[in-house]
């Protein structure tokens, strides 16, 4: 990230420059310091220090490749050993950096950090191991990243609590409290001597990651009620997992507070639809953001999408059935493709339709976001994806499914939805790897890239 962080979160909360250009899961940078003892490394993901008076406390410790330089970063700023370590959740990107503290403190001959989480933590890494391949599967598809190795051995905790910690470290005092909200096992930070909020991710500056289409489930009304407590704390700093620090008791209030009546829209909005006995696909076209939350700087969709959200709220209430009686017990998707293209003519004129509605698309005078642009591009992909399962290896259909994808993928906003459009036209182009068989010895290395979370 180019220039300093603090000026950045200045001139992203003024909109004088948006998170498309300063994404909030893709900056590494300088430590910052955000008030006496306290500073701030940009990272994948972001690690906030303290200093105690006997050592150091870090809320999240980073990601395994990113690790040493964060590490380096904080070295510039204190010499003292690193005492304790608080996990916010335990995504990937958030607690691979223990290790490299470790290791300096068995050479220097120092105690080893404590590591402090939530008890539903040890599990997630459990069922990260359980479930190593689909990890890296879906992370894969999701960041883009080919050659990312999901990782099998964690930093378990030494220390874990149930609802809420005081924690004293040194001469600073630590109130760590348990939340749901993109995880089940979510500590958020409180300093009141210092008025400083660690919230891990449950404020990124972006969409909330509520509805992300991989991963297991969220909790929007818990989120909700999580970030309505932190703002009742008038903090100060807010030091986010992802994104820039936000400065001054007003907006932090008001940032909390604006995604907090983002995500209680999205769920009365969808508890309303279920309730009147609707569907999902109802639900998923019916259901919208508020247009002035929408277009806060710092609930952009640029990783994750409300759009997602409501299939988060379904699944949390209502299951996994969409509501459509044919989904309940379905065919295998090829059989259906191939009855389709034969009712068709053939999985080309199928093809041929999909490009021609992505072209209408292209050429169209139309300006901005639309909803028939919209509705164009998304029957453009349901057209060519029918084509492709029925003839997959046809060079025409492969071409247009990796066009189509490819224009749908530039045209997201969303981390999420340009990852699995993008990794739709790698694949007809024979580029996706994620059909591969694994290394099974590679498995018990750290990640290689930044980027993932579970």
């Amino acid at each position: 990230m180019n220039g300093d962080i603090l000026d950045v979160a200045d001139r992203l909360w003024r909109g004088e420059v948006g998170t498309d250009e300063f994404h909030p899961v893709g900056h590494i940078g300088k430590v910052a310091e955000i008030c006496d003892g306290v500073v701030f490394v940009p990272s994948f993901a972001n690690v906030s220090a303290f200093d105690t008076g006997d050592g150091l406390l870090l809320v999240d410790t980073g990601s395994a490749p990113l690790a040493p330089l964060v590490h380096s970063e904080l070295r510039g700023w204190s010499p003292e050993r690193l005492n304790t370590a608080v996990y916010s959740h335990g995504h990937i990107d958030h607690v691979f950096g223990v290790p490299v503290w470790e290791a300096e403190s068995a050479e220097r001959g120092w105690p080893r950090p404590t590591v402090v989480s939530h008890e539903a933590l040890p599990a997630r890494f459990d069922r990260y191991i359980l479930t190593a391949g689909y990890n890296q599967v879906i992370n894969r598809r999701q960041f883009g990243f080919d050659d990312l190795i999901w990782p099998t051995k964690y930093r378990y905790p030494d220390v874990t609590y149930t609802t809420d910690l005081a924690l004293e470290v040194g001469d600073v005092a630590f109130e760590l409290r348990h939340e749901k909200g993109e995880t089940d096992d979510h500590t958020t930070t409180w300093v009141p001597e210092k008025k400083v909020l660690c919230c891990g991710d449950l404020f990124i500056w972006a969409s909330p990651n509520a509805g992300n289409p991989q991963k297991v489930q969220r909790y929007p009304r818990e989120w909700a009620i999580a970030l309505r407590h932190m703002a009742s704390l008038r903090a100060d700093y807010l030091l986010p997992g992802h994104g820039v620090p936000v400065i001054g008791s007003d907006r932090v209030a008001q940032a909390l507070t604006d995604t907090a009546d983002l995500l209680d829209s999205l769920v009365d909005q969808t508890l309303e639809m279920m309730n009147s006995g609707a569907r999902l696909d109802d639900a998923i076209h019916g259901v919208r953001p508020p247009t002035h939350l929408a277009s806060k700087p710092y609930l952009r969709p640029v990783y994750d999408e409300p759009e997602f959200i409501v299939h988060t709220v379904w699944r949390l209430y209502g299951g996994w059935w969409d509501g459509n009686p044919a989904t309940l017990k379905p065919s295998r998707e090829r059989d259906l493709a191939v009855e389709i293209a034969d009712l068709a003519g053939g999985s080309s004129r199928l093809a041929d339709r999909a490009v021609a509605l992505l072209e209408d698309v292209e050429t169209s005078s139309e300006q901005g976001p639309s909803d028939n642009r919209d509705s164009k591009l998304r029957l453009a992909g349901h057209l060519v994806e029918i084509a492709w399962l029925s003839s997959p290896h046809d060079p025409g259909v492969q071409r247009a499914r990796n066009r189509v994808f490819t224009a749908r993928s530039e045209i997201s906003t969303s981390t999420m939805a340009k990852g699995v459009f993008s990794w739709a036209a790698r694949e007809s182009a024979g580029k996706s790897r994620d059909s591969k068989s694994r290394d099974s010895k590679s498995r018990d290395s750290a990640v290689q890239e930044p980027g993932p979370e579970g």
